[in-house]
């Protein structure tokens, strides 16, 4: 009872003025200014927005879907149309180049074409013509699998291609570009539209439209032709833009900035500014004073105040009870540390006491026996000595300077027929808490006695290394001792195994174990790295 902290009475509370009668909160101001000039900005949002575009996209999305259809399936009839005719006419050929009546049906399927500058030509595997009218000799077949093969020229046309199955005939088609727009139909259409055929990033324009604005807007479709890859990109405008569009798009920036005006003025009078104040008269506080907060009474804003009378009531208890907290955490860090050395004593009293009997033991069971227990009793004391060490700055306890003890201890407890036994470290700079501190340590005595027991004369080495997982390590001990054999198997079963197992249950991993190359395996949680 003399030692116990004296905590000084409470102080009397100091007279406060009466407290005005309660106005607003900031919260509801806020809410009551924003929201009034909000609603009607966007009441005129609404009204505007409603009055635009949504449905006039919308028919223009139909009308154009319509118009790429139609295009499309124009194009698509008349050149599938026409490629059957060759493909009939190359079939024909093939079997019989002077079947001249197949050329002439061909001829007659291409004779109102040719009027716009349409041709075709048909030849054998070695080029020369079976039928048709010369094509330029840079056109090439196209043979890409597909039953009709196309290809684009810039600014001239359209050429198609098709092959006999054995490859004995082919024959390309060129279709001029005005006889691509005579397919297209501008009159069926209730608006003008923009026809394109690309084919690997190649383009070919067959209807345009005359120049939008900068405020112009344009829709898209592309419509497979079915066609050796060719794709049919029809464009129309979108609704305008027009001054009710541009009055809705605008209406959310003119909230937007109204909101940040009237939000940071009434933020900054109501909160800020004061919330200021009190800030640096909190950050000037030295402990054991009490806020003077005569400069926040008068701040507009109710809370502000509540805050800083709170702050001012803090800031008295705080004086009144800081000195009491700081004996009793004197007190109580004396008491851990007494608590520590006495255990550190109490270890190394039961080492000696072991010590002492083992040199009066009579046989050499006993005297095993006796080393066996010193060697886990001096593991225990190995721990909390280096638990002890790092107790104030608490970053963990490193593996490389606990393990090193702990097999310098083991070497001087070794049997008589062990006194050469070899124990190679090469352990990482980890950190990790007392609980695996304590199971690694008991882990490895017990695996490293195991192997003395086994082989005396065994070599022994003992690894820890950082795992791929992070977070984790693996503790590793390889002994040729450890190799399966029936004395490790019954040395395993009667005494060493049950240990063993327990200790990887405490280490919240498995413990495997390589027969072959006699090496024992665990994976352990780290905390960091030294």
């Amino acid at each position: 009872m003399a030692n116990a902290p004296i905590i000084p009475a409470p102080a009397d509370p100091v007279e406060r003025p009466p407290v005005p009668a309660p106005r607003l909160t900031t919260g509801a101001k806020l809410v009551l200014v924003l929201g009034s000039t909000l609603l009607i900005l966007a009441a005129i949002a609404v009204f505007a927005t409603l009055q635009t575009t949504r449905l006039a996209d919308s028919e223009a999305s139909g009308r154009l879907r319509i118009a790429a259809n139609e295009d499309a399936r124009a194009i698509a009839t008349e050149l599938v149309g026409d490629m059957t005719a060759l493909r009939v006419a190359v079939r024909a050929l093939g079997q019989d180049p002077l079947d001249m009546p197949s050329c002439a049906r061909a001829q007659g399927v291409f004779a109102q074409q040719s009027m716009t500058g349409a041709r075709f030509l048909i030849t054998d595997r070695t080029g020369k013509t079976l039928c048709g009218d010369p094509l330029p000799a840079a056109l090439p077949v196209l043979a890409d699998g597909s039953p009709i093969g196309a290809d684009i020229l810039a600014g001239q046309g359209l050429v198609l291609s098709v092959v006999h199955q054995d490859g004995r005939t082919q024959a390309r088609a060129f279709f001029p570009l005005p006889f691509l727009r005579t397919l297209i139909d501008q009159s069926n259409h209730t608006s003008a539209v923009a026809s394109v055929i690309e084919l690997d990033g190649e383009s070919l324009p067959l209807a345009s439209l005359p120049g939008r604005g900068a405020l112009g807007r344009m829709k898209s479709i592309r419509t497979e032709l079915g066609i050796g890859g060719l794709v049919l990109r029809t464009s129309a405008p979108s609704a305008p833009i027009t001054s009710s569009l541009i009055v809705a798009l605008a209406l959310p920036l003119l909230m937007w900035l109204a909101a940040v005006v009237l939000g940071w003025f009434i933020v900054d009078r109501l909160l800020i500014r004061p919330l200021r104040q009190l800030r640096g008269i909190v950050a000037a506080y030295q402990p054991g004073e009490t806020l003077d907060i005569s400069q926040v009474e008068a701040a507009p804003a109710q809370e502000i105040r509540d805050l800083a009378d709170t702050f001012e009531a803090i800031t008295q208890t705080v004086a009144t009870h800081e000195a009491g907290l700081a004996e009793g955490l004197v007190r109580q860090t004396k008491l851990t540390r007494e608590v520590h050395h006495r255990v550190k004593n109490n270890l190394q009293v039961i080492s000696s006491l072991i010590n002492f009997h083992a040199r009066g033991a009579t046989g050499p069971e006993a005297m095993a026996a006796y080393s066996s227990i010193q060697r886990r009793v001096d593991a225990l004391a190995v721990v909390h000595r280096h638990h002890f060490a790092e107790l104030e700055e608490n970053r963990g306890l490193n593996l490389r300077t606990m393990i090193g003890e702990l097999a310098a201890n083991i070497r001087a407890t070794a049997p008589e027929n062990a006194a050469g036994i070899g124990i190679s470290l090469d352990v990482a700079p980890l950190l990790v808490n007392q609980d695996v501190a304590v199971a690694v340590a008991f882990l490895v005595t017990e695996t490293i006695e195991l192997a003395m027991n086994c082989d005396p004369a065994a070599q022994i080495r003992v690894a820890v290394k950082p795992a791929e997982q992070e977070g984790r390590a693996v503790v590793r001990v390889v002994s040729r001792a450890l190799v399966e054999t029936d004395e490790l198997r019954h040395l395993i079963g009667k005494r060493y195994g049950r240990v063993m197992e327990g200790l990887a249950r405490q280490l919240r991993a498995p413990l495997h174990h390589d027969p072959l190359t006699g090496a024992y395996e665990i994976s352990i949680a780290i905390v960091g790295c030294d």
